[in-house]
């Protein structure tokens, strides 16, 4: 009788042992621990200009904090959740992705962004430019996993396929870098093509002027990948007013001097029309060859469109366009 009780003691502390680590079990997953571990590998880290950001694989609210971004994001077949709007444009979306935008929540712009907003968006990530990184890296890295795009590298900045840089970036972030080259190597194709009806233009002469409110701007042969697209991969040759490397104001009286046989015009919306209107009364703008010629074009938003795939599409195109109304 003395073993039997023995036994049946035995079995009981076994079964309160095992019911105690069933409930020791139970506590850790009502805990969320096992979960944590499942989160964990549902996270990746990215490398950029501000070291290693972990972020989430699975990604739906992108915050897109400058416009060559949301022209990266939207042609990897994506959309950012929340862009920058534009001063210029007035603060709504760049205009040449506007259609593809709608929807898309502004958090303010690049000179001020409204951190309440973005905060009440709850990102998944948030993508940023190095000069917007100086002013508010921190604070936005308390919000969201915070990405720096570009490089300190100045040489690798002058490069004519700088801007590509980040949109393979973006590409990895997004698991599609195989589609991002799929849409270089369709540009690169439809650029030759224009670069070989331009090369067998006898007259191809261009100067770049942006028109500003109190300015008359050239942009340089390089510097920014506007200018390289142009000079660089289409294969127009610089007025002789062109500077190799930087962008220079101009007075109307040396305007005649660029002896250009194009030129194109990005007219800025604040001031800009007034300016130009200015020129236009002028013999010496009226004298110059490619004004007599029907040669001068206004173009559309081009310094913003030649940092992404689809604004440079456009822009080759634009330029077909032109050269073929001759």
């Amino acid at each position: 009788m003395k073993k039997l009780l023995i036994v049946l003691a035995a079995c009981l502390s076994a079964i309160l042992i095992l019911g105690a680590c069933g409930n020791t079990n139970d506590t850790k997953e009502d805990s969320g621990q096992g979960g944590n571990e499942e989160t964990q590998e549902d996270k990746r880290v990215v490398q950029h200009m501000r070291g290693e950001t972990e972020i989430p694989e699975n990604l739906d609210r992108v915050l897109s904090l400058r416009p060559s971004f949301s022209d990266h994001i939207l042609a990897l077949d994506e959309k950012p959740y929340g862009v920058t709007g534009e001063e210029q444009y007035g603060g709504g979306y760049i205009p040449y992705l506007a259609e593809q935008l709608e929807g898309a929540e502004i958090v303010g712009n690049q000179s001020s962004i409204d951190l309440e907003k973005v905060l009440s968006l709850d990102p998944d990530l948030i993508l940023i430019d190095d000069y917007l990184a100086s002013e508010i890296y921190d604070e936005l890295e308390k919000i969201a996993p915070t990405i720096v795009l570009g490089t300190e590298d100045e040489e690798e900045r002058n490069s004519p396929d700088y801007w590509q840089q980040d949109f393979m970036k973006i590409a990895e972030i997004y698991g599609k870098t195989d589609l991002a080259q799929e849409k270089i190597d369709e540009l690169n194709a439809d650029v030759d093509a224009a670069k070989e009806k331009i090369s067998s233009l006898e007259d191809k002469k261009l100067a770049f002027l942006r028109i500003r409110k109190d300015a008359i701007q050239l942009y340089a042969q390089s510097g920014h990948p506007m200018n390289t697209l142009l000079y660089n991969d289409l294969g127009f040759e610089p007025s002789d007013l062109t500077d190799p490397e930087e962008r220079k104001d101009l007075s109307l009286e040396v305007i005649p001097e660029m002896k250009a046989d194009y030129v194109f015009l990005q007219v800025d919306s604040s001031g800009g029309p007034d300016n130009l209107s200015s020129m236009e009364e002028s013999p010496l703008w009226s004298n110059l060859e490619a004004v007599k010629n029907d040669r001068v074009e206004e173009t559309d938003f081009w310094i913003y469109k030649s940092w992404g795939v689809i604004g440079r599409n456009q822009m080759v195109e634009e330029v077909q366009g032109y050269i073929e109304q001759e």
